[in-house]
């Protein structure tokens, strides 16, 4: 039990530590210090843009986006894709690893909105806006956490080469929530750009602790490892 608390210290609760931090200097860095250098400096103008260029067609598209990152969405195909990895799989692996990036990147953007305030872009906002900061994405951070772990996991799973490669079409669907929720008129481009590092990150760090063969033992693994040496 020692050693699973010691390996889930060392590859996950530090590393999604730092990545917190680096997240909240990002923040500070964008709305305290680098505001008026570019390309923030122009950030103001694509959204201005993107709400000029809106029309009825494209809004119905950005809408099925920005829904299917909604919080609701995100849980049940969570849950769902879960559910259906483990029984298909019978194993649990796969399904503690999405599960895990999901919660992980939820966790960080949350507590980098409580010291991040940032206002929502200067323009018409399609949706309402939840009580955080416009930094980072939520959405966004979302959809890659679940989308590019849902990639990752079928990629490793996959015993065909167009499967493999099928796999990383997923990846559209958080392409399209970023540029849905810049549409909006809901954050920035920086907000989005941010939530791709937030949302990668994690995936990366439970693909290390979880998915690879150097992954977190499960609890009372060395102690059964000596009890059957000692045999």
């Amino acid at each position: 039990m020692a050693d699973f608390a010691v390996q889930a210290l060392k590859r996950v609760l530090l590393p999604v530590a730092v990545l917190l931090g680096v997240m909240i200097t990002l923040g500070l860095l964008i709305t305290k210090v680098m505001m008026h250098v570019w390309p923030l400096t122009v950030e103001d103008s694509v959204n201005r843009e993107l709400e000029r260029d809106r029309t009825h067609d494209i809004s119905l598209v950005s809408l099925v986006f920005s829904t299917l990152a909604s919080t609701p969405a995100i849980i049940a195909v969570t849950v769902l894709a879960a559910i259906v990895l483990r029984l298909t799989l019978k194993r649990w692996r796969e399904s503690i690893f999405l599960c895990a990036g999901v919660c992980a990147q939820a966790l960080v953007f949350f507590l980098t909105t409580l010291v991040i305030d940032r206002p929502r872009p200067d323009v018409e906002h399609m949706d309402t806006s939840p009580p955080t900061s416009s930094f980072p994405s939520g959405h966004t951070s979302a959809a890659v956490a679940l989308y590019l772990g849902l990639a990752v996991i079928l990629y490793r799973v996959a015993d065909r080469t167009w499967l493999k490669r099928a796999a990383w079409l997923l990846l559209l669907v958080p392409i399209g929530v970023a540029l849905t929720r810049m549409y909006r008129g809901m954050h920035h481009p920086s907000d989005v750009a941010a939530s791709f590092l937030n949302g990668g990150i994690c995936v990366l760090v439970m693909t290390r602790a979880v998915l690879n063969r150097t992954g977190i033992p499960a609890p009372g693994t060395k102690a059964r490892r000596l009890t059957t040496a000692k045999a």
